[in-house]
């Protein structure tokens, strides 16, 4: 359902700052600046790249498990759904959903955890959201005359904050992105659509995978129970698996229309008639219902205990953090076994840094390749 933009979405019109790009670039009349963004962020190697990155089994686990790719094209699909009812801008919200998890490593969070342990024995800490902003800003070359790919402040502003909020204190380096502030409700929603969009997708490969079955999900989760209860009455006989899958659809619905339906009414509470009023405002407007909420929590622990912890995805998860923290402390020794592309930001950003932001850039297959080359040596 399209509707009118409301005054306190994001203008993305040429008096609008956050179309501000830190590299002079003429803009065309037949895209948006936020649409040329999005199309940036599709046309970079760090965005392919996803295709060979955890979501929650190894891509070299099955043809069929999500890769970090497909379920950021899940996320898009959604937000763009969410955006358009609720009448922000769209295109921005489309953008920060298609770039939002382009800083992740390999092996998912469990190579995020592990980039962050080893950083912290230098001082320094590895957050997917902040490498995110380092991977558009400074990975991609794409241009003759500077580095990164030129993108809006409003994207770049969505790609930091759209999941927390950083205090200006702890990040100097970050003044222009208003720590202070909130961020516009097209960055805040994308936390909430990811949400959806795995917690659906992460009960369709739990199951693909054998780990996760049916009678257990209706035993557990009230928000699966009262779904598939209400699917099999509308298609008795049908076979389990085309119920489950209805299911998983419904769910989607349903979780999808709390967000617009709770934000609408969020907005109309709390009387926001304006951006500035969103920036100011001390919480996120952007929040499930109490209801929804409580679903959402259920639903968390279940999977962390059910799945993301299981013994198949343990003994993966830590093979994982090994191939990690070897190959780390192997090339903080050895720096000068570092591609030559590296050596520039040896002298600016220090051996771990340069090191971490190395292996964060790598898919599953890479890495492991390279574990495999080099295991003698470690």
């Amino acid at each position: 359902m399209l509707t009118t933009r409301k005054p306190y979405a994001v203008r993305g019109d040429a008096h609008d700052p956050l179309i501000q790009r830190k590299w002079p670039y003429p803009e065309r009349m037949s895209r948006s600046p936020f649409e040329r963004d999005r199309d940036r962020v599709v046309g970079s190697r760090a965005f392919r790249r996803l295709a060979g990155k955890t979501q929650v089994f190894s891509t070299r686990s099955g043809d069929h498990f999500r890769s970090r790719l497909t379920h950021t094209i899940e996320v898009a699909q959604i937000a763009r759904e969410v955006a358009s009812s609720l009448g922000l801008n769209v295109e921005l919200a489309e953008t920060l959903a298609l770039v939002h998890d382009i800083g992740h490593p390999p092996f998912g969070h469990t190579g995020e955890r592990a980039l962050d342990h080893c950083l912290q024995e230098y001082g320094l800490r590895f957050d997917h959201n902040l490498h995110a902003l380092r991977t558009v800003e400074h990975f991609e070359q794409r241009y003759a005359a500077h580095r990164g790919l030129n993108l809006t402040l409003g994207v770049r502003e969505g790609i930091i904050k759209h999941s927390r909020d950083y205090k200006a204190e702890d990040h100097p380096d970050l003044a222009e992105y208003f720590l202070g502030q909130r961020p516009p409700l097209e960055a805040q929603i994308i936390d909430l659509v990811d949400e959806v969009a795995y917690l659906a997708a992460d009960l369709d490969d739990g199951l693909e995978s054998g780990i996760l079955e049916v009678d257990d999900l209706r035993e557990n989760l009230s928000i699966f129970r009262d779904l598939y209860d209400f699917v099999h009455r509308r298609h008795p006989g049908v076979e389990q698996k085309y119920l489950f899958h209805e299911t998983l659809q419904w769910m989607q619905h349903r979780l999808t229309d709390d967000v617009i339906q709770n934000v609408t009414k969020q907005v109309e509470e709390i009387g926001i008639e304006t951006l500035e009023q969103i920036r100011a405002y001390p919480y996120r407007i952007a929040v499930f219902s109490p209801e929804m909420e409580a679903m959402r929590l259920e639903e968390k622990k279940y999977l962390y205990e059910a799945l993301y912890t299981c013994g198949p995805l343990k003994v993966e998860n830590a093979h994982g953090r090994v191939v990690i923290e070897s190959l780390f402390r192997y090339w903080v020794k050895n720096p000068s076994q570092l591609p030559e592309g590296y050596y520039g930001d040896l002298e600016t950003e220090g051996v771990a840094r340069t090191v971490a932001d190395y292996i964060a850039g790598m898919t599953d297959t890479y890495i492991l390749d390279l574990y495999g080359a080099l295991v003698t040596k470690l």
